[in-house]
């Protein structure tokens, strides 16, 4: 008997690089022990059994396209959407054609456990949170001689690079913080901001995009990774670093608690650099002989990474592979039915 057939439409495809694409590959893999799967920008007519689209504004077409082949009795048979992060913090809520894929859907997926919050009751009852997956990474032994810190993440303005590059040079006098920075200049005008703050600030560097093992190796090195970002669905990198060993200092947006928990120890209120600074300068290497003092706890930085890494650590279950998979073949299964 022929496996059932499910497309995956993301906007995003392979050159992209970007989270779309990363989860759409990640879903074609984990799905095609059981089903006939395949990816595509949109859905042209082809013949499958469910559709899971990425992004309700950007997949729009394809959903609207595929409910208008079934007619109004059946526009939700076989169809998933999936809000992967702008459409769930800004397109539902002005968009006609974002708002429309959440109608038509059989099936909302969110990616992390705040995303049902941001939606109306009646579509919260359709809503299940996948978490998405990473496999695991040794944790590397980490220099206490300076602090290495890493930001990734393409130079957009949902990312907030400007964050770091503000805090870069309030740090440009502190000779044991390093900071890294790994993104395509998707935007011109941050890459240009990105090459002036690496002229102004010694310990700066911006590494332009970087193919997706090297960037998993640069969160292994690195002490911190820092993500600043204004709106996220459920970001890669975070789970990407957590399941490193690297623990992480996030804006406090809905995307990132959603994926950290309300009670992780390393937020800043997005935009706010100078909070920023303050964190990384805690996080600094404590003087030896100063660590294990009483009284110091918080104080020095060796204090607050063991705190942040304790709470990565009862995170990284949540982005186990076998979960996601379980819950996706569970998905697909309820979309046949």
């Amino acid at each position: 008997m022929p496996l059932p057939r499910v497309l995956i439409v993301t906007p995003a495809l392979a050159s992209a690089n970007n989270g779309n694409w990363q989860t759409a590959w990640r879903w074609q893999r984990m799905l095609r022990s059981h089903f006939d799967v395949s990816i595509d920008q949109q859905w042209n007519g082809q013949t499958v059994d469910v559709l899971l689209a990425l992004h309700a504004r950007r997949s729009a077409p394809s959903i609207e396209a595929w409910a208008q082949a079934r007619g109004a009795s059946h526009a939700a048979q076989g169809l998933g959407v999936v809000l992967t992060g702008t459409d769930l913090y800004r397109d539902v809520a002005v968009d006609a054609s974002a708002k429309r894929s959440l109608k038509l859907a059989k099936h909302l997926v969110v990616l992390q456990e705040c995303g049902p919050d941001g939606l109306a009751p009646s579509q919260q009852a359709k809503t299940r949170v996948i978490f998405q997956s990473t496999s695991t990474r040794q944790t590397l032994h980490k220099t206490q001689a300076h602090l290495r810190v890493l930001m990734v993440g393409h130079l957009r303005d949902e990312k907030s690079p400007q964050t770091l590059f503000e805090a870069a040079r309030l740090l440009r006098d502190s000779p044991d913080i390093f900071i890294d920075h790994i993104g395509e200049p998707i935007d011109a005008a941050l890459g240009q901001q990105a090459s002036e703050t690496q002229a102004l600030c010694p310990n700066y560097r911006y590494f332009g995009g970087l193919a997706h093992e090297a960037t998993r190796r640069h969160i292994q090195r690195a002490h911190l990774l820092v993500h600043a970002s204004k709106m996220e669905g459920g970001a890669h990198v975070v789970m990407e670093a957590v399941c490193s060993g690297t623990p992480v200092l996030a804006s406090r947006i809905a995307g990132n608690v959603g994926m950290l928990g309300a009670s992780y120890p390393g937020y800043f209120a997005h935009g706010n650099t100078r909070q920023l600074a303050e964190l990384l300068r805690r996080c600094r290497p404590a003087p030896i002989g100063l660590s294990d003092t009483p009284g110091t706890s918080g104080k020095f930085g060796v204090n607050l990474i063991s705190e942040l890494t304790r709470h990565c650590q009862a995170r990284a279950p949540l982005f186990a592979p076998e979960k996601e998979q379980a819950a996706l073949i569970q998905l697909v299964t309820d979309l046949l039915t």
